[in-house]
């Protein structure tokens, strides 16, 4: 199967990013344990890219291991802010330019912060979304920093 030329793969050819594509048949509401079953992989190593806004609106990215939830009271204190919630689905693809279930770290339409798990960088190889639904990329987790300038936390639950 050819290759989309999304934001995201722009982006990851323009930091010389290596990366292997895979496609799957997208479900919705099915989230990472579908993508991860269909490509044969544990959950935990397919990352899910979460947009999430302070108390002041402002917008954030959180990559966090696919079996694994944010703790939101632990993003808020780590932010020092009252509060972190997930933005609505209209909401995050107005901030991202992707539709919810194709959202990447990469080639998104505004600049936002990017917070990734420390648990991803245990993995020599991660899957992520490529910028559209039922199509992951895999790639070693530290160009997630590297080219994201993405900060390291632990407020996976």
């Amino acid at each position: 199967m050819k290759v989309p030329v999304t934001a995201a793969i722009r982006e990851l050819r323009k930091h010389g990013i290596a990366f292997e594509p895979h496609f799957y048949r997208y479900e919705a509401r099915g989230g990472t344990a579908v993508s991860a079953r269909e490509l044969g992989v544990t959950e935990d190593c397919v990352v899910k890219t979460l947009i999430l806004e302070d108390d002041a609106k402002k917008p954030l990215i959180v990559l966090m291991n696919g079996d694994r939830e944010v703790s939101l009271k632990n993003m808020a204190r780590l932010l020092e802010t009252k509060a972190v919630q997930p933005c609505k689905p209209d909401v995050a693809q107005r901030h991202s330019g992707y539709m919810v279930g194709g959202t990447s770290p990469f080639g998104t339409k505004k600049r936002m912060p990017v917070y990734l798990e420390k648990r991803i960088l245990d993995f020599e190889t991660i899957y992520i979304n490529g910028g559209k639904r039922g199509f992951l990329v895999a790639l070693n987790p530290h160009e997630l920093v590297r080219a994201l300038e993405a900060t390291v936390v632990e407020v996976g639950v």
